[in-house]
C-alpha cells in the first residue's frame, strides 16, 4: 500500500498534527505532501482562503528539515511575502508549528531590530520570513555574504503569489530569486501559495520563468461553502456645501463637518451600515483612503449620536503602524465587536480571526479582489456575506450617455456573476520592466564591486527574467545610465556605480522597485497617525478628517515634514489620489450579457433593479448591441467593449491627433466632435493599418510613471510605455468597425 501524505511527514510533524486534533488533512494538504517532500519540481499551491495552505506547504517542509538535517550553517527556507504584517501574522503561526522541531523561524523587515537582524547573519539556520524589499538590501549590504546565508537552501516559498504577477515587485522578486540560485549554484525548489489565480499557466511561469510547464499545481477549489449577496443602488444626492461653499465657510470661521460636504447618498450607505454591522466583526471595503475616512468618521459620529461606544475604525495604507495594528488585534481578540472600514489594506492574508460580512462601497476593482475579499467572511464553515453598495448620478440636464448606462452598476453586476462563475481575472504579462531592470543593474554592480556587461546581460536578462530583454536593448539601457552619470565603464570593460548611482544605491528608497511619493507626517500631542502625501496642501488653521477623528492643523514644518494637529469638532477627509485598476475584456463582456438579458439578480434590491432597468432600457434605445458609436450632442462617445488597453489606445491616437478625449469606464468620450466629423478622421486613420507600436508611443506624452523610468532615455521609454499599454491592433480593428458603424447608420443620437 503506497504511503499515505500523513506517512510522509516526519514523527514529531505528525505528533503536531495529533495535537491539533485534526481527524484528517485537507486536500491541498494531501495534494501537496508528495511533490514538496521529493522536491524535484516548484509546487504552486491553489486553495481558497482558509483551506490550510499554509500547512500544505510547511508541514512537509518541516518533515524534510528534519529528515535532512543541514550540512552547513545557513538559512534552509526562505519565505517572501508582500506584507510585513502578513510575516509577523506567519511568523507567529510558524513559531507555534516549530517549537518543538528544533527549527528557528526569524523575521526580517524594516520593523526588525537590527540586533535581530545580526544575529542571523551571524549564525544562519533555519527559516527566514522576509519582504522583497528587504532581500534587496541584503544584496546590497552583505553581497559577500549572500552565499553563505542561502548556500544551503532547501526551499523558498512565496506567500500571496497572485500579489507578484504582472508587477514591477514582482520582477525584482523573480531576479532576485534567480541570483540567488546564480549564488548557490543549483535549482532550489520553490514553493507559492495563492487563492486568487486567475490563470495557473500564468503564475507557473512567473513562478519558474522559461520552465512554467514543470511545475506542479495543487489545486482545491472544493469550495461549497453558502453564499449570502445582496446588492444594494442609490441614487447621488449633493452634499449640504458645496466644494466652494465650504472652503467660503472655513474662511469666515465656521465649522464644515464632514456631514456637510458629503452627498446624501453616502450618509444613507452609513446609515444602513450602522444598523446592520453594529454588534458583529466585519470589513467595509473602499475604493480609496478618502472614503475610508469619510466613512469612519460618519459611522464614528452617528456612535456617538447614539450613545453607544464607537466600533468602527479606518484601516488603510497611510495610517501610523500602530493604529493599524490595533485594529487587526481588536478583530483578531474577538471581544468587542469592530469593524474595519478598509482599503486593499485588510485583503491579503493576515490572519484576523472571523467576520460575519464583507461590504464593498463602489464598483469592485477587479474580480479578483472582489473573491480575495469575499474569502475573509465565513472562515468558520459558517455562510459567507457580501454587501454591495453602488450610486449613480440623478439623470438631469448634465448627464451624459455614461451616465445613462449605469456603469458602476452594470460593471459590479458583470463581475459578481463572474465571481459566481469562478472567473479571475489572469494577471497582465507584456510590460518589459525595464524601471525594475535598472534597479537590479545597480544592484549587482553595488553586490559585487562592479560587473561586466555580458555578466549582467547573462545574470539578469539571457538566463534570468528579463529575457524578453535584448542584448542590443540592455546594451542601450547601459548607455543611457552611462548618459545620466548614474553609472560609469573602467578601460577593462567593468561596469561601476557613479556617483549619481551610489547616491540613489545609499539611499533608503533603493530597495523598492516602485516609486513612493515624499509624505509629511501628522502628529498630535507627540503621537504619530500617519501621513500624507507632500502635494497635498495643508495651512494652519485648516479641518481634517484623519484616523477616523477630526482635527486642526496647528502648524507645518516644511523643513522636517510634520504636521501638528489638535482635536477639533470639525474636519474634511483629505483626498487621495485613488488608484484605477485596468477592467479585463471578459468584464466588459459580461457587461454587454447583463445589458443584454431580460433577467434581474435576485441579489438586487428595489433600486437596483430600477436602475438596471433603466441602463438597460437606454442600452437599447442608443442601439449599443449593434453600433459603437454613439452621438451625445456636440460630442460622440466610443465604446469599444475590450481591455482598458484598446480603449486607452483609441483614446492616445485620437488625442495624438488634436481631439480632446476623454476615458470613462469601457467608454472613450470625443469631445466638440460629432459622429459625422468623427467619420472623417476615422476614414484616414483606418485605412493605414495600426502603426509600429514604439512609433506611437512616441507620440503620447508623460509615459515616464514607474521609478527609474527617467534614465532610460526616450527610445526606451517608448518601447516600455508600448508594451505596458498599447494595444495598436486591437485599436485598428475598433476603429474599422466604428467607422462601419458610422457609414451605415450616421451614429445614434442620445
Amino acid at each position: 500500500m503506497p504511503p499515505t501524505a500523513f506517512d510522509r511527514m516526519h514523527r514529531k510533524v505528525q505528533k503536531w498534527v495529533w495535537q491539533q486534533g485534526w481527524r484528517e488533512l485537507r486536500p491541498a494538504q494531501v495534494a501537496a505532501a508528495g511533490p514538496v517532500v521529493a522536491g524535484a519540481t516548484d509546487v504552486i499551491v491553489s486553495a481558497a482562503t482558509a483551506a490550510g495552505k499554509t500547512e500544505a506547504v510547511f508541514l512537509p517542509v518541516c518533515s524534510v528539515l528534519l529528515d535532512e538535517p543541514a550540512s552547513a550553517p545557513g538559512i534552509r527556507v526562505l519565505y517572501v511575502s508582500p506584507l510585513k504584517a502578513l510575516i509577523n501574522d506567519q511568523h507567529s503561526r510558524l513559531a507555534a508549528l516549530c517549537a518543538d522541531l528544533d527549527i528557528a523561524v526569524h523575521r526580517w523587515h524594516g520593523d526588525v531590530a537590527s540586533s535581530q537582524k545580526s544575529a542571523v547573519v551571524k549564525d544562519p539556520h533555519g527559516m527566514l520570513l522576509i519582504t522583497p524589499e528587504s532581500l534587496e538590501a541584503l544584496f546590497v549590504r552583505h553581497g559577500a555574504g549572500v552565499t553563505a546565508l542561502f548556500g544551503t537552501l532547501r526551499y523558498v516559498v512565496v506567500d500571496e503569489l497572485h500579489a507578484f504577477i504582472g508587477t514591477e515587485r514582482g520582477a525584482q522578486l523573480q531576479s532576485l530569486l534567480h541570483r540567488i540560485e546564480l549564488r548557490a549554484r543549483r535549482r532550489i525548489p520553490r514553493l507559492a501559495m495563492s487563492a486568487t489565480l486567475g490563470d495557473l499557466k500564468v503564475a507557473a511561469d512567473f513562478l519558474r520563468p522559461g520552465h512554467g510547464d514543470a511545475v506542479t499545481t495543487v489545486i482545491d477549489d472544493d469550495d461549497h461553502q453558502e453564499l449570502r449577496l445582496q446588492l444594494r443602488g442609490y441614487l447621488e444626492t449633493p452634499p449640504r456645501l458645496d466644494a466652494a461653499a465650504a472652503e467660503k465657510a472655513e474662511q469666515a470661521g465656521g465649522e464644515v463637518t464632514v456631514e456637510d460636504v458629503t452627498p446624501g447618498d453616502a450618509i444613507a450607505v452609513a446609515e444602513h451600515l450602522f444598523t446592520t454591522l453594529r454588534g458583529t466583526d466585519n470589513l467595509v471595503f473602499a475604493n480609496s483612503r478618502t472614503d475610508v475616512e469619510t466613512y469612519a468618521d460618519l459611522l464614528r459620529a452617528k456612535s456617538e449620536r447614539s450613545r453607544v461606544p464607537n466600533a468602527f475604525f479606518p484601516h488603510h495604507g497611510s495610517l501610523a503602524k500602530d493604529l493599524r495594528e490595533h485594529v487587526e488585534a481588536e478583530l483578531k481578540a474577538g471581544g468587542q465587536p469592530v469593524t474595519a472600514i478598509c482599503t486593499s489594506t485588510l485583503e491579503m492574508g493576515i490572519d484576523i480571526g472571523d467576520v460575519a460580512s464583507i461590504a464593498q462601497i463602489g464598483a469592485p476593482p477587479s474580480v479578483a479582489s472582489l473573491r480575495q475579499r469575499l474569502g475573509r467572511s465565513g472562515r468558520r464553515g459558517g455562510p459567507a456575506v457580501l454587501r454591495l453598495y453602488v450610486a449613480e448620478r440623478e439623470i438631469d440636464e448634465k448627464a451624459t450617455v455614461l451616465d445613462w448606462l449605469r456603469f458602476d452598476l452594470v460593471q459590479s453586476i458583470a463581475m459578481v456573476q463572474l465571481l459566481l462563475r469562478g472567473w479571475i481575472e489572469p494577471p497582465a504579462t507584456d510590460d518589459l520592466h525595464l524601471s525594475t531592470l535598472v534597479q537590479q543593474v545597480f544592484s549587482v554592480i553595488a553586490e559585487h564591486g562592479g560587473v561586466r556587461p555580458g555578466e549582467a546581460y547573462g545574470a539578469l536578462c539571457g538566463h534570468g527574467p528579463f529575457q524578453r530583454v535584448t542584448p542590443s536593448m540592455f546594451a542601450e539601457l547601459l548607455s543611457a545610465l552611462g548618459g545620466n552619470e548614474l553609472i560609469t565603464q573602467m578601460d577593462d570593460g567593468t561596469l561601476l556605480l557613479d556617483v549619481a548611482g551610489e547616491r540613489i544605491v545609499n539611499h533608503y528608497s533603493f530597495y523598492t522597485a516602485f516609486s513612493t511619493p515624499e509624505e509629511y507626517r501628522l502628529v498630535a500631542d507627540g503621537r504619530q497617525l500617519g501621513s500624507l502625501p507632500i502635494d497635498f496642501p495643508l495651512l494652519p488653521g485648516m479641518l481634517l478628517v484623519f484616523a477616523g477623528r477630526r482635527w486642526k492643523v496647528l502648524s507645518v514644518d516644511d523643513a522636517h515634514k510634520v504636521i501638528d494637529l489638535e482635536k477639533s469638532r470639525a474636519g474634511r477627509p483629505p483626498r487621495f489620489t485613488p488608484s484605477v485598476l485596468p477592467i479585463h475584456a471578459e468584464v466588459h463582456a459580461e457587461m454587454l450579457r447583463v445589458f443584454s438579458d431580460d433577467d434581474f439578480p435576485v441579489y438586487l434590491d428595489e433600486r437596483a433593479r430600477d436602475l438596471l432597468a433603466e441602463a438597460r432600457a437606454n442600452f437599447t434605445r442608443l442601439r449599443l448591441d449593434t453600433t459603437h458609436v454613439v452621438a451625445a450632442g456636440q460630442d460622440t462617445a466610443l465604446f469599444p467593449w475590450a481591455r482598458s488597453r484598446v480603449a486607452d489606445t483609441v483614446a492616445a491616437v485620437l488625442g495624438a491627433g488634436g481631439l480632446s478625449v476623454q476615458r470613462s469606464g469601457p467608454a472613450v468620450l470625443v469631445t466638440g466632435v460629432t459622429p459625422r466629423e468623427l467619420a472623417d478622421e476615422l476614414a484616414i486613420l483606418a485605412p493605414g493599418g495600426a502603426p509600429d507600436p514604439v512609433e506611437l508611443a512616441a507620440a503620447v506624452g508623460n509615459k515616464a510613471s514607474q521609478k527609474y523610468d527617467p534614465y532610460l532615455g526616450d527610445r526606451l521609454l517608448d518601447v516600455g510605455y508600448a508594451a505596458r499599454s498599447l494595444d495598436p491592433e486591437g485599436a485598428w480593428q475598433f476603429f474599422n468597425r466604428a467607422l462601419a458603424d458610422l457609414r451605415t447608420t450616421s451614429g445614434v443620437t442620445q
